[in-house]
């Protein structure tokens, strides 16, 4: 289902989602509070997945919508409401003691992180497809 949004989302999410876990694995050691860092870096990695989600639907509305001026706009105003809702986020796990804000922080960051490590996991998985499909080409 990702994949029919946008090609490259379905690698973007498993990359969120490794980092989290590299995160929780490397993280928990230093903190007190286990479970509030815990539910903290994953509700943050969530809104991650989320805000790649988004950004990939609003990307291909964009692209689908023929007036260049409606679509820059459309853009604008749905990447303006992404980062209100997760400012929103943000406060009500603050306001209501959820989990740790600055680990939620930490995990919103592994959509970025997942970006700028995109073309090297990508290049990684399209050899391990092919060595798993038979294929010993060595070219990316």
């Amino acid at each position: 289902m990702l994949k029919r949004i946008n090609h490259i989302l379905p690698e973007l999410i498993l990359e969120i989602f490794v980092y989290g876990i590299v995160i929780q694995v490397a993280g928990v050691w230093f903190v007190e509070d286990k479970l509030f860092f815990t539910i903290g870096l994953w509700l943050g990695i969530v809104t991650a997945m989320g805000m790649a989600i988004h950004m990939a639907v609003v990307i291909l509305d964009a692209v689908n919508i023929a007036i260049e001026r409606k679509a820059k706009v459309r853009t604008t105003l749905f990447s303006a409401l992404r980062y209100v809702v997760v400012v929103l986020l943000f406060v009500a796990v603050l306001y209501f003691k959820i989990g740790n804000v600055i680990a939620m922080f930490i995990g919103v960051m592994g959509l970025k992180a997942a970006a700028y490590l995109w073309p090297f996991t990508h290049k990684f998985l399209k050899r391990f497809k092919q060595k798993g499909r038979g294929d010993v080409s060595t070219n990316p």
